[in-house]
């Protein structure tokens, strides 16, 4: 039962059954088949079908609540209370480039303080982490701020900001940004993730049509691809980035620029674990922010 309800929430969240089930690793047929059997199981419908979209009625808005407080119940079964309040596992969704810096450090000063406690990093795309927090699937991730308000029960806190560069391999010269995008072949950081949406808006306002070489929605990889001659790239300068390798160059837009936010987001405290508050506050500590979640002067 609790498999069909982690996939009833995350049918609930992005509205058609085959959504649901790339998000969540099913295909469409078998996250039919436990809708199925979840209402087989509890005597009435929960979605209003209509073509592809799946609309939850009133009976399914009501169950989705009980749904999400079971699932966290669930989640809290083996956690422990002593005078170290632990719990036994925390989920948090991370994008790559925090994967390889600010995280690992607060993970490892997690770890010291509560040597009991396990962790799983989740890695996504931050639309698809997002989803995770707010059905309730992961505690915590730290993404880049979608384009769009949050729903109102979850929490942002903002930890950095990346100015955006231009790319450009070592041996092409030049200095005028507008030039290099029009005439070079470009690298686009994916337009799936909510960093490629900045660089797609930020093209269409200036007016520049590119010259698309490929899409990639890893930033080493296409970093590496500038490095290799294969075209320019308009890409976050994160803190794994602060010096670009040699085979490249970076060109500032000058009054142009713009930035993505890296944040972390999660759902009210009072829905957290106590090991989870712990480990936002090292995240924010990470990044030089003041601790917010964790009250228990023991973890501390």
């Amino acid at each position: 039962m609790i498999r069909e309800l982690r996939t009833f929430v995350a049918v609930a969240r992005d509205g058609t059954f085959a959504g649901a089930g790339q998000r969540i690793g099913l295909t469409q047929a078998a996250v039919s088949a436990q809708m199925q059997r979840l209402e087989s199981e509890l005597g009435f419908m929960l979605f209003d079908r209509t073509g592809r979209s799946a609309r939850l009625n009133p009976m399914g808005h009501e169950t989705l609540t009980r749904a999400e407080e079971i699932l966290r119940l669930y989640d809290k079964l083996g956690s422990r209370e002593s005078g170290q309040s632990a719990t036994s596992k925390i989920s948090v969704g991370a994008i790559a480039s925090v994967q390889r810096s600010k995280l690992a450090d607060a993970l490892a000063k997690l770890r010291k303080q509560i040597p009991g406690c396990r962790t799983r990093v989740v890695p996504g795309l931050s639309m698809g982490l997002l989803d995770l927090v707010d059905a309730g699937e992961i505690e915590l991730a730290v993404i880049i701020k979608p384009p769009f308000a949050l729903q109102s029960d979850l929490t942002w806190t903002t930890l950095a900001r990346e100015p955006f560069r231009l790319l450009v391999p070592r041996q092409v010269h030049g200095d005028d940004w507008t030039e290099l995008l029009s005439t070079q072949p470009f690298v686009r950081y994916d337009r799936a993730s909510f960093g490629g949406r900045q660089v797609d808006r930020f093209l269409r306002a200036a007016h520049i049509e590119v010259q698309e070489a490929c899409e990639v929605d890893e930033l080493d990889a296409i970093v590496h691809l500038v490095a290799r001659g294969a075209g320019v790239a308009l890409v976050p300068q994160t803190v794994v980035h602060q010096r670009w390798p040699a085979a490249v160059r970076a060109v500032d837009l000058g009054d142009r620029t713009f930035y993505r936010d890296i944040g972390l987001v999660h759902r009210t405290s009072q829905n957290l674990s106590q090991g989870a508050r712990l480990l936002a506050d090292l995240i924010r500590a990470a990044y030089g922010q003041e601790p917010a979640l964790s009250t228990a002067s023991g973890n501390r």
